[in-house]
């Protein structure tokens, strides 16, 4: 019996090293993605776009950590009977909500906190550009400002993210499931 126990927790703890593996190698290219796309298209756009693709990176953060709390606080139960009748997405809101940790792991910590860096590398790109030709106090009063206003749309879309993902969390879900059942090369069923 003890060596059974001892095997057990042996193969938990691989299991737990697998999967820090596997999200720190997701973590690493995402950001790389995101990484290239902010600043593929930041070399070519004007102030007004750069800003733009600012806020997309801030909603794809707010976005994706309201999938995350969303699949910790739903139930399955409702679930269950659109998944018996095979209605579009039941299927796989099941899956994310028996895999809640783990979708929680890549929203929340992986997309969400990778937007975030992103965020400010672009935040600090746009200061950048902005700033060129101003004097130091000007400078510092644009630094300022645009820190603060991604700091408080990201801080700000989170909290209420959080309590939409809450209080809507079946909805939310099964329109993730959707999406997942509609895109052709994500089959939940080999994971």
């Amino acid at each position: 019996m003890i060596k059974d126990k001892t095997s057990d927790k042996r193969k938990i703890k691989n299991k737990r090293w697998r999967w820090v593996l596997k999200i720190m190698s997701l973590s690493f290219i995402i950001s790389m993605v995101f990484s290239y796309v902010s600043s593929g298209i930041l070399e070519s756009v004007n102030n007004s776009i750069a800003f733009l693709v600012l806020f997309i990176f801030i909603s794809i953060g707010i976005v994706f950590d309201t999938i995350g709390v969303a699949a910790t606080s739903c139930e399955e139960r409702q679930f269950h009977s659109m998944a018996a009748k095979k209605v579009k997405g039941a299927k796989e809101a099941v899956w994310l909500i028996h895999n809640a940790e783990k979708v929680a792991s890549i929203c929340n910590d992986v997309v969400g906190d990778i937007s975030g860096i992103i965020s400010g590398a672009t935040g600090a790109i746009i200061i950048a550009r902005i700033t060129t030709s101003n004097s130091s106090a000007i400078s510092m009063v644009i630094q300022l400002a645009i820190t603060g206003l991604i700091a408080s749309l990201t801080i700000g879309g989170k909290a209420a993210g959080k309590g939409l993902g809450i209080s809507n969390s079946a909805e939310i879900l099964f329109a993730v499931g959707k999406v997942i059942d509609f895109v052709p090369f994500i089959d939940l069923n080999k994971k």
